[in-house]
């Protein structure tokens, strides 16, 4: 027993070593724009008939289930889940037993249409006052049609709880959409951050709605199972006045549910989450984000709320990357980093995820938030107190991959590459975090891009860990952290 745990604080600190000289390389002022083609597999959605789009047997059985974080705290999630026949019950068996159902909670249903399309009743369901760190069955639909599903709980609030969540972006429904989806799930990932453009459903004028009950089939053997964290991208604006529909986000509105009133947000579009040792802010796009709008001012409150010493890992979610050296959609985050920037600098934002550009791309940590018009500092510049920002728009839609980056590559840019995956973000505790992006090479998950990010309240201050004597990831298993 006591050779095994030998070996196992061995591995773990080599493993450790490793990450610390990935995050020197990482620190370091060359860049990479990697050279790998894959044979990649074709960008076209998968056929209708294909069985992963299966409709599940039995009269109007509950189909397209998803979960997602339902409170601030993570004692709470939502379910929804679509019937298409009739409504049935928006109702919820809930237990701590797969053939004991001990709870129950009542929901809502409601259903839209679009352009030809009529939607099926969607209902949206809240299990509240759950336990932390606790796996849940739960079951929906009515007699021989009904379904059951699990989810486990995240661990209490708490600097040190270690956590793992996946990040996926511009996911569709291609095979290359199959495969990310299929390696994510293979990651022992615990919650899906989706950096937006979901189903690309508005790419089909006449069957959009039929696109988005397909997409929902496909994600749910894992977004039944674990919380999705929903961003909108701009494939759910589906703005189309020549079809007469001007209602913006109407499909996506009425079929995935956020928990925006529970941090005091005016819309589902923007709003935060804490989960384990995590703060999550969800941003919208496209939505106003100037200076005292809407958006602007909750985000200003919001970041005014987090507290570092519970929920050090500071996380904001976009679609739209606000720093990207792709041809693709270049500058075309420039506004809201104008409006946002410097507030990320100020409160010291570890990560940034976005998608919208079909590549992957990590920067290194850097502002520009002293330029101004007669300043002429028009070039970001390297600034330990600005976030890392990540492009994951690569999730596999049919669009296709954005392989041409600007030349030469900016000093911003760490590593750059198109091609189709997914990333994990493993906390491992205060301090630290194991960071990989995970490409999908013909048919395999290949970790191609892996760096240890140090937290930027606790790492970073070396004052501040030494006056926390009793802080017990000042060291691990004997291997300094710094």
């Amino acid at each position: 027993m006591l050779e095994a745990s030998a070996r196992r604080n061995l591995l773990f600190q080599l493993s450790l070593a490793y990450f610390i000289f990935l995050s020197i390389l990482e620190n370091s002022s060359a860049g990479i724009t990697s050279s790998f083609i894959r044979s990649e597999w074709p960008s076209v959605d998968v056929p209708l008939d294909n069985e992963v789009f299966a409709v599940p047997k039995g009269y109007n059985a509950p189909q397209q289930v998803s979960i997602t974080q339902g409170d601030y705290d993570g004692k709470a999630i939502i379910v929804s889940w679509v019937t298409m026949s009739e409504p049935g019950r928006s109702e919820v068996l809930y237990g701590l037993s797969d053939h004991q159902y001990d709870h129950k909670a009542e929901g809502h249903f409601t259903n839209y249409t679009f352009y030809g399309y009529k939607s099926g009743y969607i209902h949206h369901a809240l299990i509240d006052g759950l336990e932390y760190k606790t796996k849940y069955y739960y079951k929906i639909g009515e007699g021989d049609s009904a379904r059951k599903f699990w989810f486990e709980t995240p661990p209490e609030i708490s600097p040190d709880a270690a956590y793992t969540f996946g990040i996926i972006g511009d996911l569709g429904q291609t095979y290359n959409s199959l495969s990310t989806l299929d390696h994510y799930m293979q990651s022992h990932g615990q919650t899906v951050l989706f950096v937006g453009d979901l189903s690309y459903a508005d790419r089909y004028t006449h069957e959009n709605g039929i696109r988005w009950d397909s997409w929902g089939r496909f994600v749910e053997k894992n977004a039944a199972y674990q919380p999705w964290i929903w961003t909108a991208g701009n494939h759910e604006i589906e703005y189309m006045p020549n079809v007469g529909e001007v209602i913006p986000f109407k499909s996506y509105l009425h079929r995935y549910a956020t928990p925006h009133l529970a941090c005091k947000s005016s819309s589902p579009l923007w709003y935060a989450v804490r989960r384990g040792s995590a703060h999550i802010i969800v941003l919208s796009s496209y939505s106003s984000f100037v200076k005292y709008s809407p958006q602007w001012v909750w985000l200003y409150k919001e970041l005014e709320r987090v507290d570092r010493e519970k929920t050090p890992w500071l996380i904001v979610l976009m679609h739209a990357p606000l720093y990207n050296s792709n041809e693709a959609h270049y500058m075309e985050g420039e506004s809201m980093r104008v409006a946002f920037e410097s507030l990320f600098v100020h409160y010291k934002v570890d990560l940034i995820f976005a998608g919208h550009v079909h590549a992957y791309e990590r920067s290194y940590r850097i502002s520009n938030i002293h330029y101004n018009i007669t300043s002429g500092d028009r070039y970001p510049v390297p600034d330990k107190s600005a976030p890392v920002y990540i492009t994951v728009g690569d999730g596999g839609n049919q669009e296709g991959l954005a392989g041409k980056f600007t030349q030469p590559q900016p000093d911003y840019s760490a590593f750059r590459e198109a091609s189709y995956g997914h990333s994990t973000l493993e906390i491992k505790n205060r301090t630290h975090a194991f960071y990989r992006w995970n490409r999908n090479d013909d048919g395999k998950a290949v970790a191609t891009d892996s760096v240890v990010f140090l937290n930027q309240y606790w790492a970073s201050n070396l004052r501040r860990r030494r006056l926390k004597k009793n802080h017990s990831t000042s060291k691990i298993s004997g291997l300094a952290t710094y």
